[in-house]
């Protein structure tokens, strides 16, 4: 016998899209068709809470997919990450541009060392450490974008360090790398990590440039000078008549223009040098009076350090650094 309804007469009963109506009874086989369609709604229902849930495991997934090849600079890496990131935490901050720059002042101090990537086989290194003008920003992404998304372990700061310094934020080999700040920004984009600000900013300029040294030059690159394939990989990723948003260094002292940079943003010193797009990366950090000083990894100050300058007279005897690009974390 099938489930049993108590329909009384005349009553209505509405369920799924099923309407029907009785004087006296409902057959068996009208209930057992009311109890297929009020069993399929309960289903369809259960499916959708499932694929919402799956959806943000998926989206969570992204800051905390396993990493299986690491290199470390020494063992207190991972401590000095996690009591880095509990400061960040302990901070309060949930804007980008805050705890990029909180999280720069903490970096304060920590040697420049160059070339900390390099190895005879590509391998997700991890080194706070030590630090060059791109392992800086790179670093002060990971560790806000693990804070952003109330994630709290070094595992999850690496997951960040490989999505940002990766096309795709998939390491393959050498060639997978991002090698040119262009590059870098169009890649992470489109995957919604940063964007860049310069073309809004007042008095912005384009320039078109070929973006090809490391092709030209492969006897200055450890991995390259011995391996012509790589070159040719290499060769497939770079900027060919590339044209770039800038803006021009006598511009920087500008009302308009200070106004519209943030602490926390980070910029790249534009060059002249043929075939590079940018020479150097830092942070904007904006004093009391509204000038906008660079937070950097100094190869000149050995160290991570504000120069002593505000940006426009950092950059004003400068021979190759004709202007600056902005970039901002999405929150």
């Amino acid at each position: 016998m099938g489930p049993f309804f108590p329909f009384s007469k005349n009553l209505s009963f509405k369920m799924a899209g099923f309407k029907t109506k009785s004087t006296t009874f409902v057959s068996t086989k009208q209930k057992y068709d009311i109890m297929k369609k009020f069993l399929f709604l309960i289903m369809v229902m259960l499916m959708a809470c499932g694929a919402k849930q799956t959806t943000q495991q998926v989206a969570h997934a992204a800051t905390t997919a396993p990493v299986t090849q690491m290199r470390f600079h020494c063992d207190s890496d991972t401590i000095l990450i996690n009591d880095l990131l509990k400061k960040g935490y302990d901070s309060g901050l949930k804007d980008a541009n805050a705890l990029v720059e909180f999280y720069a002042k903490q970096l304060l101090g920590t040697p420049y060392v160059a070339h900390t990537l390099e190895a005879d086989e590509e391998i997700l290194t991890i080194n706070v450490h030590q630090l060059d003008c791109l392992t800086f920003i790179e670093t002060l992404y990971a560790l806000t974008r693990a804070t952003l998304n109330r994630r709290y372990s070094w595992r999850d700061y690496a997951a960040n360090i490989e999505n940002v310094r990766y096309r795709g934020g998939t390491m393959r080999d050498y060639s997978s790398r991002i090698h040119y700040i262009s590059e870098w920004i169009i890649d992470n984009h489109m995957r919604g990590n940063l964007f860049e600000v310069t073309p809004d900013l007042p008095h912005a300029d384009y320039m078109i440039k070929d973006i090809d040294y490391m092709s030209k030059n492969p006897d200055k690159y450890r991995q390259l000078k011995n391996d012509t394939a790589m070159v040719e990989k290499i060769k497939r990723y770079e900027l060919r008549r590339h044209r770039f948003p800038y803006l021009k260094r006598s511009w920087l002292n500008d009302k308009e223009v200070k106004a519209a940079l943030r602490s926390g943003d980070f910029v790249s010193l534009v060059t002249r040098a043929e075939g590079l797009d940018v020479s150097h990366n830092g942070i904007i950090v904006v004093d009391e009076k509204g000038d906008p000083y660079l937070l950097d990894a100094s190869m000149s100050g050995g160290k991570v350090m504000l120069e002593a300058k505000p940006l426009f007279k950092y950059l004003e005897k400068s021979k190759t650094n004709i202007g600056i690009r902005v970039f901002r974390m999405m929150q």
